[in-house]
């Protein structure tokens, strides 16, 4: 919903009059399960798009990092909005950094991604899984039920939470998710007010950024099921792209790097995810994740 606001928020200073209508999806109603069992990613817009497919809405707001490779027949991405912070953050009790957690200290996420790189980091932590709302996260935390937790930075600060005992991970170092910072809302490809009217929140840097990453994941035909990373950044009229995938448990990753002109972002996304299965990482993505 926050989310939704800023962009119905920025709509508005435009003059468009907007309605804002709350829909549940799927991803938020089984918060006690574990994402790969339920369909991942397509979980938390699943809903949405069957709205937007009905005309019961005329667009749908998501965190793009939550939406699976390939959408749906009729949909398409209108907008990007410039995009937010990347990185994730570690909160802990005590404070500090990865490398200050005590042997064995209990880290929650649901994230493989978020996984893999922990224990590649720190190969004596316990991983443990956590779903739910931001504020049902922290409240584990500081009631002990984990010794840290990992999450996206950009999702508290979009609903302005500063934690005292936060840590950021530099995205060099804890390479973000696919599309992580980053919103997009989705429409009906022949909804041509819609989308004339969306335009004008389409940032084209957080846009070439996305697509590289999007044909990243999907060049690797990679689902929820393995930890893969992607960042792009635009520079000038360059655009650089690093990619990762790694086994569940940290022990192998296979990392690199692509560039590009900006025009040609979703080509360099796909030569990288070439390079990356050319050099081994079809075998971690047809390995199966921890049970």
């Amino acid at each position: 919903m926050a989310q939704a606001g800023l962009v119905a928020g920025a709509l508005r200073a435009h003059g468009v009059e907007i309605e804002l209508i709350t829909i549940r999806t799927s991803g938020d109603r089984l918060a006690d399960v574990a994402l790969a069992d339920f369909g991942g990613k397509a979980l938390f817009v699943k809903e949405i798009e069957e709205a937007i497919v009905a005309g019961r809405v005329d667009a749908g707001v998501h965190s793009l990092k939550d939406m699976p490779a390939l959408l749906p027949d009729g949909l398409e991405l209108a907008a990007f909005p410039s995009r937010g912070d990347v990185r994730d953050v570690l909160l802990t009790r005590t404070g500090g950094g990865l490398d200050d957690l005590p042997h064995g200290a209990r880290v929650a996420t649901s994230s493989l991604r978020r996984r893999a790189l922990l224990l590649a980091r720190r190969p004596d932590l316990m991983i443990e899984p956590i779903r739910g709302n931001v504020d049902t996260r922290l409240r584990k935390l500081e009631e002990g039920l984990c010794d840290a937790l990992v999450m996206a930075l950009v999702g508290l600060e979009r609903l302005g939470i500063k934690p005292e005992r936060a840590h950021v991970l530099e995205a060099r170092e804890f390479l973000p998710a696919v599309g992580q910072g980053t919103l997009a809302v989705e429409v009906r490809v022949n909804d041509g007010a819609v989308l004339r009217t969306l335009q004008r929140l389409d940032d084209p840097a957080a846009r070439a950024e996305s697509l590289a990453e999007r044909a990243f994941l999907r060049g690797l035909g990679a689902g929820c099921h393995t930890p893969v990373a992607g960042l792009a950044k635009v520079e000038g009229g360059q655009l650089f792209l690093d990619g990762l995938v790694a086994s569940v448990d940290g022990r192998t990753l296979i990392r690199g790097q692509g560039d590009g002109l900006v025009d040609r972002a979703e080509a360099v996304g796909a030569r990288l995810a070439d390079d990356l299965l050319a050099r081994g990482a079809g075998a971690i993505l047809a390995a199966k994740g921890p049970a």
